[in-house]
């Protein structure tokens, strides 16, 4: 099984050289850069400037608030400043982070971003030579690419960056088994029981309709973890992640797993406590039951064993997130080191 780190979104820019090659340190296949407080590609380049193994996908970058030909010039240049080492995971986020915060349109997104990632595609033909540019599609139309404006193509042996995507509902699914090479889950839906009734379904049916199968897509589950050396590193872990479910899940978009275990209610009761701006009191409503039912939890020496207990045979990859403190990394590593055995 791969395994995947993460990073603290409000990780600044200056510390992340140091926290990738920790990533590298640890024997991770590779690291997630997610788009929050930073540029994604910004903090892709700080990553792979400092290592030399590990591969870096963004998890997931914006695709409706960018044009098509701006992505594919930054994954460019990033995978010949890495030696192919750069994956570039697109994704949609919600209607208000779109509209509100980018000013941006939000019409019919997983067609945009269906579309987004065929005009990336042919741009990077462009770039390799193999044909001109002319893309055209229901939301992007490319046609135009001057000598000037073109960059060389990659060296021999350097693969295009392939493409992922993250989502939660069928239709982005469907979408993401038709295109994608890899699918990142989202952490409020990488439960086992979401990976067999939606997810994998989803890719499943998608993936059919163009001759493909789920063996051409890598899955890679987002999961959270409560991770630690003991039982109070365990302790202090679970307030953490329930104060982040909390405020997940109060988001209509990621209601699908709470709706499979009958749930929905809770997603209701975050979302009136927000129109309220009762933010402190979010985390009180996520019960230990959701919280043992949603998310594993492990010692490092019992992470290989719990990660193939919750996704063993459903998932290609699985991402953990080291902790903060980096005093139990030689334990931390040997768990990583026997997960990828496995």
């Amino acid at each position: 099984m791969r395994v995947y780190a993460g990073m603290d979104p409000r990780l600044p820019l200056r510390d992340i050289p140091e926290h990738a090659r920790r990533i590298e340190r640890l024997g991770y296949d590779g690291l997630h850069i997610a788009e929050t407080v930073h540029d994604p590609f910004l903090a892709s380049m700080a990553a792979l400037q400092s290592t030399t193994r590990l591969v870096v996908r963004t998890s997931v970058a914006l695709a409706l608030v960018r044009s098509p030909m701006a992505v594919a010039y930054s994954a460019w240049d990033l995978a010949t400043l890495s030696d192919g080492r750069f994956q570039l995971g697109l994704g949609t986020q919600i209607r208000p982070h779109v509209e509100r915060r980018f000013g941006a349109a939000f019409d019919d997104p997983v067609g945009r971003l269906r579309d987004h990632i065929g005009a990336v595609r042919a741009c990077w033909r462009a770039f390799d030579r193999e044909e001109s540019l002319d893309y055209t599609s229901e939301h992007y139309s490319l046609d135009l690419l001057t000598p000037n404006f073109t960059p060389d193509p990659l060296d021999p042996g350097v693969r295009r960056p392939t493409i992922w995507m993250g989502g939660v509902n069928r239709r982005l699914l469907e979408t993401a088994g038709r295109l994608a090479d890899g699918f990142v889950t989202h952490p409020t839906n990488s439960h086992p029981r979401y990976l067999r009734e939606v997810c994998r379904p989803g890719l499943i049916a998608g993936a059919r309709e163009v001759g493909r199968s789920l063996d051409d897509i890598e899955l890679v589950v987002g999961t959270q973890w409560i991770l630690g050396a003991n039982a109070a590193d365990l302790h202090e872990r679970r307030e953490h992640n329930r104060r982040l479910l909390a405020f997940l899940y109060s988001t209509p978009a990621y209601e699908r797993t709470l709706e499979l275990f009958g749930w929905s209610d809770l997603a209701g009761r975050l979302r009136s406590l927000i129109r309220e701006s009762r933010w402190d009191d979010l985390a009180d409503h996520v019960t230990d039951e959701v919280l043992d039912t949603l998310v594993p939890q492990a010692t490092f020496a019992e992470l290989p064993r719990v990660a193939h207990e919750w996704f063993g045979g459903l998932v290609a990859g699985v991402l953990v997130a080291p902790p903060p403190s980096t005093e139990h990394d030689d334990a931390l590593a040997t768990a990583i080191a026997e997960l990828r055995r496995t």
